[in-house]
């Protein structure tokens, strides 16, 4: 028999129009039955769990909840559309991604076994990498709102008040499953005991570590950060995963290129040359490039635009990088 939290658990969902939760529960309770020897209504459960899937028939997407209140102050939602095909990846970092993707889909299944899908994820690397584009991707994939979080609302000089501000946001997690984005995360997870460091982020960080292990919601929680290193080594073992980003390798380089340009280029454009020419260019600046080629063909209204011009703009984005870092 389903314990109370179970019954409870079912009830709500049903009431919340949570629909994974609610198969998420009632695996548990098939899962809870079946451990106690009896097979037959286990499978029987089961049976009708795979039966009211087929019956709600594709997936719709989830409603976004606009936050209210201070929390729209806190969260900005938006609805993705991107997909993992749309992105340019190496292996490895793909094949993470795949992975998060695919435990999120098979869930319940997962939870019914006592294990957790990923959900907790630490995204480092360069700016322009694609930790940001990851966080619209697996919300498009998975059909979720993403709710990016905005620290100039969020980190505030009045003591205690940031602390506050991250717990409302953890209990937004459990009430509308979504994908909770942390970008520059390093702002609230620098190592405690920096020369920098003051006792109000100390406590923030404190209050973080706390929230994201006590977190048992559904939604997925994304921390993006271009600076690793000043992390608090805590911090690491709270995700459950970690994904690398780096510059693309010219291969990666000249895919992108080649995706983003050849409804435009002429034949017998040498995209490989055109990567040795991007060497040090993130995908951002990379996509930026391709962009304003395809804004000057337009503005002269020309359906083709030439490898040189490809080359110029690449030029031009590898200057302008060179003097911005000169700044920095």
């Amino acid at each position: 028999m389903a314990s109370a939290d179970q019954l409870k658990a079912l009830f709500k969902s049903h009431l919340d129009g949570d629909e994974q939760h609610f198969y998420s529960v009632a695996m548990q309770v098939a899962a809870h039955e079946a451990r106690k020897g009896h097979g037959k209504l286990a499978e029987e459960l089961r049976a009708l769990i795979d039966e009211a899937k087929r019956r709600s028939g594709p997936k719709q997407p989830t409603p976004i909840s606009r936050p209210r209140g201070e929390l729209a102050g806190l969260l900005a939602a938006s609805y993705p559309k991107g997909r993992l095909a749309d992105m340019v990846l190496d292996t490895v970092l793909e094949e993470k991604i795949q992975r998060v993707i695919r435990e999120q889909r098979h869930a319940a299944r997962i939870l019914a076994h006592g294990l957790a899908p990923r959900r907790k994820l630490l995204l480092v690397g360069p700016p322009g990498t694609g930790k940001t584009m990851t966080a619209s991707v697996l919300a498009g994939e998975l059909g979720l709102p993403l709710f990016q979080v905005r620290l100039d609302g969020l980190i505030t000089k009045l003591m205690g008040e940031t602390a506050a501000k991250l717990r409302q946001i953890f209990e937004a997690t459990g009430q509308t499953k979504g994908v909770y984005f942390f970008d520059e995360f390093d702002a609230i997870g620098s190592q405690r005991g920096l020369a920098n460091d003051v006792g109000e982020i100390r406590r923030v960080l404190n209050s973080f570590l706390q929230m994201i292990e006590q977190d048992q919601s559904h939604s997925l929680i994304l921390a993006a950060t271009n600076h690793a290193e000043i992390l608090d080594h805590a911090l690491f073992r709270r995700f459950d995963d970690v994904l690398h980003y780096q510059l693309p390798e010219q291969d990666q380089s000249a895919a992108l290129l080649r995706a983003r340009l050849t409804r435009y280029a002429g034949k017998g454009v040498a995209w490989k040359h055109l990567a040795e020419t991007a060497a040090g260019l993130s995908y951002a600046e990379l996509t930026r490039a391709a962009d304003e080629v395809i804004k000057e063909a337009v503005m002269q209204q020309r359906e083709e635009v030439s490898e040189a011009e490809i080359q110029m703009a690449l030029e031009e984005r590898r200057r302008l990088m060179a003097r911005l870092y000169q700044v920095v």
